[in-house]
Formats: structure tokens, sequence, C-alpha cells
């Protein structure tokens, strides 16, 4: 895997520098969601980004403290711009989305039978916070709040 990278060693990924490092995370679940019914209405966690494979990718270790175990895989295809993540969890969950990331706002995206997704997070102007908000729909059409996601920069 080669020495550890603080920076992109794929231009096409400068963009995602502003996101290395490790983060406090803050899940707060919208009212009524399945997660939040029974349970708590914010879980706390870390987050850490890191650039692997001699900067060549970008993962996110998502889980140390309370948030959920998983891991977010970038890349970008430099010709379309496109980026592709893939993510894994320690339900077993597994699943590909798009991503955007320019001008301070950080776009995920899945369209799935039964199950899409989308995010997006603004980046502060200081780039130490990221507020987000994920949102679900059955059929990709009508959408729902899920939760909020806070990222507060801890290096």
């Amino acid at each position: 895997m080669g020495e550890k990278r603080t920076k992109a060693a794929n231009p096409s990924l400068n963009d995602l520098e502003v996101l290395a490092g490790r983060w406090e995370m803050e899940i707060r679940w919208s009212p009524g969601t399945h997660a939040q019914v029974g349970g708590p209405a914010s879980i706390r966690g870390a987050a850490r980004f890191e650039w692997i494979e001699d900067g060549l990718y970008l993962v996110q270790h998502q889980g140390d403290g309370g948030a959920p175990q998983a891991r977010w895989l970038m890349g970008r295809d430099e010709t379309s711009g496109v980026y592709a993540v893939l993510y894994a969890d320690a339900r077993g969950v597994s699943r590909v989305y798009e991503m955007s990331f320019g001008e301070g706002v950080w776009r995920l995206w899945r369209n799935a039978a039964g199950f899409s997704q989308r995010f997006e997070g603004r980046v502060g102007a200081d780039g130490r916070t990221i507020d987000g908000r994920w949102e679900k729909s059955p059929d990709g059409q009508s959408w729902e709040a899920d939760f909020d996601l806070k990222y507060v920069r801890a290096d």
C-alpha cells in the first residue's frame, strides 16, 4: 500500500481533501423513523477519512464510538467527473452510491427498487463542520427525512 498520504494522488479527487482527517459525528433521527422508534433521539460517534492505495482512493471509517460501523470507499471517473462510492456496514448491508462534491456541497444518492436514498451536506466556510440530511423514498418519487447528520472536525 505504500506511504500514508495526506493528499489525493489522483488529481480528480482533489476536491475531497477537505474531508481527510478525523471528525466527530452526531446522527439525529427524524421523529417517527424506524431507527428512532424505541431508541435514542440521537447518537454520537466518530469518523475518519483517509487516503488509501497511495492516495488513489478516499475511505471513510465510520463507527468509532456509538455510530454504526461502516466503510465508504470513494473514487472518481476523471473523464466524466462522476464519483462512485461503495458502502458496507457491520449489518451486512452493501450499497453503491453516486456522489458529487463541489462548492461546499456534498451529495450522495442511490436509486434502487423499494429503497432510494439521498444525502446533502454543506461544508462550513471554515471547513470544520458539515451539516447534512439523509432522505429516503420507497419509490424514488416521494421523499421523507430519515436523519440529520453533523460532522465536526476533531483534528
